[in-house]
């Protein structure tokens, strides 16, 4: 269950449960009898988790065997998925790019073909990142609608556990599994989308533009002023909590250097910085919720630019980039979906698609509907 001995995509494998689906499970999320080791090796003598995350109740009280706890960028503290200490998932679709962070594995698993879907958590653009980077769908749910009882850190205004899916029907199909308030949206494919002005590759921005051709759906530009500044303050944000969650651990021996320099740095957050912030996140998700009264969905990129090479993703600090298109919808707390698109570069481009806090079923809707209609969406 491993893509090689150097480069794994299973921290884990398991054969837990006897239903038809096969899932994987993040190592931040707790299965009984497994250490949580959040892709560190600090974690190593840890005892095993005591009891399933809620969330994986969940997916083992449905029709799924949970076949492997899958790699992770360390401490869930990157956006690359390298990880020298505890093994780098390949990105099976595109072996020459990074598979994205944190998720790493998870999304390697559905890409390869391994699982039917997988979980993973989203702090900024954990889930949406990789599902980008390697070819296949992912959603961040509405914050708080996806139990995280059993999921490190325990406690965060930011992280959702998402799904990723080698298709939009598996996405909410998963997502019905996992939150018991899910139902899914059957209504007609019919919506208004805004489109968010924002910088990126052409090329992208092509590929959007012949997915959005072809959805049938009513489009319009429209902006987010704030979008920027929510980017810089989800970063305070996630910086502040992460430093309360594993601050202590920052002088261990056995934690990488990439991430022990981002959370040293991380110590250095300011009260004043995060009352910042936080004023930003009211300041934001008013506005994103206001540009949802005017439309179903919004749609910009999951990514400004194609996915890093191994090579580039080596400088984890100078990679944030990649999230700022995505990290903004952790800070306002919206439900956001990545949907995969082909380029003539052949590499992949995400399309997100945002939507009103609550509404993730009609977002995943709407996400199904393009897919059916654009001839550019990859599916796995």
């Amino acid at each position: 269950m491993t893509a090689s001995r150097e480069r794994p995509i299973f921290i884990e494998s398991l054969a837990l449960g006897d239903g038809a689906l096969r899932v994987a499970v993040k190592d931040t999320i707790d299965i009984a009898g497994l250490r949580t080791r959040a892709g560190s090796a600090v974690f190593d003598q840890d005892p095993p988790a005591a009891r399933h995350a809620r969330v994986v109740e969940r997916v083992l009280s449905g029709d799924c065997t949970i076949v492997g706890k899958t790699h992770l960028h360390e401490l869930a503290f990157g956006v690359t998925g390298i990880n020298a200490r505890m093994g780098t998932p390949p990105n099976p679709k595109f072996p020459d790019r990074v598979p994205g962070g944190s998720s790493s594995g998870s999304a390697a698993a559905v890409a390869a073909g391994l699982v039917d879907f997988a979980l993973g958590t989203d702090t900024g653009g954990s889930v949406r990142i990789p599902a980008a980077c390697c070819g296949v769908f992912g959603i961040k749910p509405t914050h708080g609608r996806v139990s995280r009882v059993g999921v490190a850190p325990p406690l965060s205004s930011l992280d959702c556990v998402g799904v990723f899916a080698g298709d939009a029907p598996m996405l909410a199909r998963a997502m019905a599994i996992i939150d018991p308030g899910f139902v899914p949206d059957r209504g007609p494919c019919a919506a208004s989308i805004g489109w968010v002005q924002v910088d990126a590759d052409p090329q992208i921005q092509r590929a959007i533009a012949i997915a959005i051709e072809h959805s049938g759906f009513a489009h319009a530009p429209i902006a987010l002023p704030l979008l920027s500044q929510a980017f810089d303050a989800g970063l305070v944000i996630i910086n502040q909590e992460n430093w309360q969650a594993f601050g202590t651990l920052v002088g261990h021996p056995r934690m990488g250097e990439d991430v022990r320099a981002r959370l040293r740095a991380a110590g250095d957050t300011t009260p004043a910085a995060v009352a910042g912030a936080e004023d930003v996140r009211a300041r934001f998700s008013a506005a994103v919720d206001a540009a949802l009264a005017q439309v179903d969905a919004l749609v910009l990129p999951t990514m400004p630019d194609f996915p890093l090479t191994l090579e580039q993703g080596a400088d984890a600090r100078a990679a944030i980039g990649i999230t700022s298109l995505v990290r903004p919808f952790n800070l306002s707390g919206h439900p956001a979906i990545t949907v995969p698109l082909s380029t003539p570069q052949g590499l992949p481009a995400g399309l997100q698609l945002v939507g009103r806090k609550g509404d993730d079923a009609r977002l995943c809707r709407i996400a199904e509907c393009l897919a059916q209609r654009a001839p550019n969406v990859i599916v796995t």
